[in-house]
């Protein structure tokens, strides 16, 4: 079968002039809307990534006898380190699926003896409740990492128990490449923590001024260190709402404890994460609001066990326009990526927006 891959290769040879490169220059850069509503390019640079790669080795304590199985997009930066950069680095084995089942999961996971999973809580939990675990040999895995959207706190324990296998719960985002606090498993797991700031990155939790709380105080959650990136690119403006002094205001609220664990408390902006996807409901809103029939609308996050939160949308129709539910979740999905669509349209006679 025709390659264009191996046309090219067989062109060759070929010679590449390698530029010399420092820690500073930039590696890659990967789009996100995460901190300001809108996708820019935050640039990720050599040293950015490289405080990523010694992760699974610090964290989990992991080395070239480990194999993990990649069930995460390796454009996702979480996926990319864990599943990529982490284990090029110590020289561990990474099993990828060409299609995604629970079974499949369990089936790979007992067949490629693989000792860690680094995925959202969604698949954790879906591991949990599969009726089918049993029928499956995994006393392989050693360890799973969650990341990308909170797991539930009495969650893990019951795990824990059923699958023998220790959860390890971590905070990132992609201006930090991504990961910037973590467990770990030589030290004490405290339910509805995020654990501590990985080697070489600082964390404080400040006021609106700026300004250092003390312990136990609930304030933003602001970073520094090695793994925070250069920019946005070409966005200078962006940039400095997120980079302030060396910092990096992250828009996550939280507290730290006398032990310097995180805790995640909530966000500062209106944005609804869903199996580890940032969603910004104004977006959504403003789709909505095309449509002919609707007057407002307002979108909120909805709890949701699986999904952490799924997206919900309540909608004041105009006067003597009859739509439907199901014609404007046609119209959105038009418009947005299918994690983005709501999952619900609640019809409501007045709308209290938050804001107001």
């Amino acid at each position: 079968q025709p390659s264009p891959f191996l046309d090219i290769i067989q062109k060759g040879p070929f010679t590449i002039a390698i530029p010399e490169l420092t820690g500073d220059d930039p590696a890659a850069m990967i789009y996100t809307s995460g901190l300001t509503g809108k996708p820019r390019g935050a640039v990720l640079t050599h040293q950015n990534l490289y405080t990523q790669s010694e992760l699974l080795r610090t964290v989990v304590n992991s080395d070239e006898r480990d194999i993990g199985l990649a069930v995460i997009p390796l454009f996702h930066s979480f996926g990319a380190v864990a599943n990529m950069i982490s284990p090029l680095r110590i020289g561990a084995g990474v099993v990828l699926m060409e299609r995604f089942t629970l079974d499949g999961i369990f089936s790979m996971i007992e067949k490629e003896k693989v000792t860690y999973v680094a995925a959202v809580p969604r698949l954790f939990l879906g591991m949990f409740f599969h009726e089918k675990a049993d029928n499956y040999r995994i006393d392989s895995l050693k360890v799973c990492i969650t990341g990308g959207a909170a797991m539930p706190a009495d969650f893990i324990p019951l795990f824990e128990k059923k699958f023998g296998v220790r959860i390890m719960e971590g905070y990132g985002l992609t201006e930090a490449s991504p990961v910037a606090s973590f467990s770990r498993l030589n030290m004490p797991q405290k339910p509805g923590s995020i654990g501590i700031p990985i080697p070489r990155v600082t964390a404080r939790i400040v006021d609106e001024a700026g300004v250092e709380l003390p312990r136990g105080a609930v304030g933003e959650l602001i970073l520094q260190g090695e793994n925070v990136m250069k920019g946005y690119y070409k966005d200078e403006k962006a940039t400095a709402q997120v980079l302030r002094d060396g910092w990096l205001y992250t828009g996550d609220l939280a507290r730290m404890d006398e032990e310097g664990y995180i805790y995640i408390t909530g966000r500062k902006k209106r944005m609804i994460i869903t199996s580890g996807f940032n969603v910004y409901p104004k977006e959504i809103e403003d789709v909505l609001n095309l449509h002919p029939a609707v007057q407002e609308s307002l979108v909120i996050g909805k709890e949701d066990l699986l999904r952490g939160e799924t997206v919900k949308a309540l909608v004041v129709r105009k006067p003597d326009a009859p739509v439907e539910e199901r014609e404007l979740l046609k119209h959105c999905r038009t418009y947005l990526s299918s994690y983005k669509a709501p999952r619900e349209i609640e019809f409501a006679e007045k709308i209290d927006h938050p804001e107001k």
